[in-house]
């Protein structure tokens, strides 16, 4: 089993663990959304695979990566979500900014090095050193496939290539995914619609859901939020629609 070489190495219980030497990467497996305990500097410096899906749930996911010698993860953008990296082993250069083109921030960063890229900031990481770079990376939101693997950087670029082409995943999610998770909002807006509340509300009040559930918030949370919104006179706009006959 995948997960047998782990498992061998377990302390205390059963999602607890620590990675002997003897375990490759290749015996790594997504660990979410489970409550999950692990030694993140030994697993990190024992990965050698460009990237691995370690845990991934609904608001978070924490991805392993090695960067080979003279290479650098590729020049990108999360415009929805906040990342975090961590270097564990090795030396680079991080670059970021508002525009591709324009990379003004820069650092020489190494092993211990905390790394905070805002969402929308252009950014890249390049191995400067003369070992691999053994890092691991949180994304809020999820931003890979549960599971995903990369051995190389190639794999990478491809995998990404094809989820944007077949559009399978919006941030962890694939359409129907995303349906059934909102499901929640889709039936509160039904209520609503059979008390007569007018269109012009309901459309208002179901967007703003949308665009919280598209910073994270739960279907429930975001719905509780936007009510109170309401009730509490915060969004005076919200109050005037309800009015409308």
């Amino acid at each position: 089993m995948i997960c047998e070489g782990i498992e061998n190495t377990m302390h205390n219980d059963k999602d607890s663990y620590r990675f002997s030497s003897s375990v490759g990467s290749r015996e790594f497996k997504d660990y979410g959304p489970k409550p999950f305990v692990a030694n993140i500097d030994e697993a990190t410096k024992l990965n050698d695979t460009f990237r691995t899906a370690l845990w991934t749930g609904d608001y978070l996911q924490l991805t392993l990566m090695s960067i080979d010698v003279g290479e650098d993860i590729g020049l990108e953008n999360h415009p929805n979500l906040d990342q975090f990296l961590r270097i564990e082993q090795g030396q680079g250069k991080v670059q970021m900014g508002k525009r591709k083109d324009a990379l003004n921030y820069q650092r020489e960063v190494y092993d211990d090095y905390a790394i905070f890229i805002p969402a929308g900031t252009w950014h890249n990481l390049t191995n400067t050193g003369d070992v691999p770079i053994k890092l691991y990376s949180i994304y809020a939101p999820p931003n890979h496939p549960f599971g995903t693997v990369h051995e190389t950087k190639a794999d990478a670029i491809a995998a990404e290539v094809g989820e944007d082409n077949r559009a399978q995943k919006v941030f962890g999610k694939t359409p129907d995914e995303w349906v059934e998770y909102t499901e929640y909002l889709v039936n509160e807006g039904l209520e609503d619609v059979k008390r007569s509340i007018n269109a012009t509300h309901i459309l208002q009040e179901f967007i703003l859901m949308g665009v919280l559930v598209g910073k994270g918030y739960s279907p429930e949370k975001a719905y509780e939020v936007v009510e109170e919104w309401e009730r509490t006179g915060e969004s005076k706009l919200l109050q005037e629609s309800k009015k409308l006959s």
